[in-house]
């Protein structure tokens, strides 16, 4: 079900936030499978490895006026394709003139691939040189389910643990399709990966660069197109790719609207234990614009609400707020107060009932144990927002064994996008699950990723303190209430102001601010 809004006008969808599809490594592997079963494997290793070795030399333009040459560049050869692929781009870049080393991790490597690399001048070592400047991660590719640990490489730890006299780190290592040791289908890692500063992947980009933890040790993604378009599935799942430079596409208000019309949302949010959630709720809703705000809260906590805000409107009359409101947010800061989780439990029964659009965050969370046993789960006009831990909760809430699964804490097996898309299934509702790159799931199955940065991999650290999450349910009410579009295209877009927002006030990723400072980045 569509949020209900108050205004007019056309609706502003996530499509209009640029969008980057995403694969798996499945669906890549079977795109190029055609290419393969006619022949075209050292075609497509080619395409692959002069794609590396082009933007590597890049790099090296970017930090040296002689670009690729006398540059020291050492390569880790895995035995198979992806070792293949490091050795070729190790040649492409012998023959521009840069010092192509390679430490083969096993006793073997691609055959043809070490034949150019040596012709080329290549040098294989055994150990990775002081002077090297990039470190070209190849040692495995896409298919790697197990856990990765790092080789023992005389070197290598020096390396990682070298710093230049700039106080940037040296080399800079870069991934060869993706960090050897991430699942390219859930971004599981172990924590033997390399974290790579670039990873340049081949054919699209794969989920577990984005996902999960992978999403954290992929760096910069560059991806190279080697001839597999057309062979790529359609897929549901896409990355935002946020813009620091262009604004969020936001739909203005009407010129003849008034404050009914420019949409209600309606908070039962805050409590005396946590009066500051239902001030930042608050204050997001004002500052992302709408008509009007009305807040259901104890009279003390209206009352220094009202002293920060003076035009939310307080009220306790829960059944008219909801019948004006097109958005309605439940939970921040309402913690174990029972009359406050009772009368948010109300108001629930009443956005399900109407089929207002409700968001579900916190404390608010724990209103889904009775909803399962109501009527089996939630609806379509709700989107939750748990981070990781609340949706551990929620598994257990679903008696789901595969779900807990999805969201086992070890680092090598979770599955974010499969666990949001689960959950988003099974509770009919949409899910925004929170984390360093956040996953949006329709219960149609269809997933939005964003990560701060996008491909960029530029974070925002300092949205991961306490209070960011009530400012985003702010957010996300106030676009329900005044946007339109359902809730998967309204989550996206409340995701990118809040980013948007961190970086307007912290463009160097510093994560120095609270989330009151938030509100302040809001445009």
């Amino acid at each position: 079900m569509r949020p209900q809004t108050g205004g007019g006008g056309a609706e502003v969808t996530a499509q209009q936030l640029e969008q980057i599809p995403v694969y798996t490594g499945e669906q890549i592997r079977a795109a190029e499978k055609p290419l393969l079963d006619s022949g075209q494997g050292r075609l497509l290793m080619r395409r692959a490895a002069y794609g590396l070795a082009k933007t590597i030399a890049d790099l090296l333009g970017q930090k040296r006026p002689q670009g690729a040459y006398g540059a020291c560049v050492t390569g880790l050869i895995g035995p198979g394709n992806n070792g293949g692929d490091g050795l070729y781009a190790l040649a492409f870049l012998a023959r521009r003139g840069a010092e192509a080393c390679a430490v083969l991790i096993r006793d073997r490597a691609h055959p043809e691939a070490l034949e150019a690399f040596r012709a080329a001048g290549g040098r294989v070592l055994r150990a990775v040189p002081e002077q090297t400047q990039v470190l070209i991660d190849a040692i495995l590719g896409t298919g790697y389910r197990s856990e990765f640990t790092r080789p023992e490489v005389p070197g290598l730890t020096q390396a990682l643990r070298a710093v230049d006299d700039a106080g940037s780190w040296s080399p800079t290592v870069v991934a060869c399709d993706l960090p050897s040791g991430v699942n390219a289908d859930t971004g599981a890692a172990g924590h033997g990966v390399i974290p790579a500063n670039h990873t340049v992947t081949f054919g699209g980009v794969k989920q577990g660069l984005i996902a999960g933890r992978g999403g954290l040790l992929s760096g910069r993604v560059h991806t190279v197109d080697i001839g597999i378009g057309a062979h790529l599935s359609k897929t549901p799942t896409w990355l935002l790719a946020p813009s620091t430079a262009a604004p969020v596409p936001l739909r203005p208000p009407e010129p003849a609207g008034h404050k009914y019309s420019r949409g209600v949302v309606h908070l039962v949010v805050g409590s005396a234990q946590y009066p500051g959630a239902a001030q930042l709720t608050a204050g997001a809703a004002v500052g992302t614009g709408v008509g009007m705000v009305t807040l259901q809260a104890p009279a003390a906590l209206r009352s220094q609400v009202l002293s920060a805000y003076p035009e939310v409107v307080g009220t306790e009359d829960a059944a008219a707020a909801v019948s004006r409101a097109g958005g309605v947010v439940l939970g921040p800061g309402l913690g174990n107060d029972p009359a406050r989780l009772t009368e948010a439990e109300a108001v629930l029964e009443k956005c399900l009932e109407a089929g207002t659009a409700c968001v579900l965050d916190a404390s608010g969370l724990g209103l889904i144990r009775d909803q399962l046993r109501r009527r089996g789960g939630l609806g379509n006009n709700v989107l939750i927002t748990p981070h990781l831990g609340e949706a551990r909760q929620i598994a257990k809430d679903l008696r789901d064994s595969v779900l807990t699964g999805q969201l086992a804490e070890g680092p090598a097996k979770a599955d974010p996008v499969e666990a949001a898309r689960r959950i988003a299934g099974r509770l009919d509702c949409t899910v925004l699950l929170k984390g360093p790159t956040t996953v949006i799931a329709s219960p149609e199955g269809e997933v939005l990723l964003h990560r701060a940065g996008g491909l960029q991999a530029a974070g925002a650290p300092g949205l991961a303190t306490a209070g960011t999450g009530d400012v985003l349910s702010g957010i996300l009410g106030a676009l329900a209430a005044t946007q339109g579009g359902d809730w998967l295209q309204v989550a996206a877009l409340g995701v990118s102001l809040h980013t948007a927002a961190a970086h307007r006030i912290d463009p160097h990723g510093q994560g120095r601010f609270g989330a009151s400072d938030l509100l302040a980045g809001l445009p």
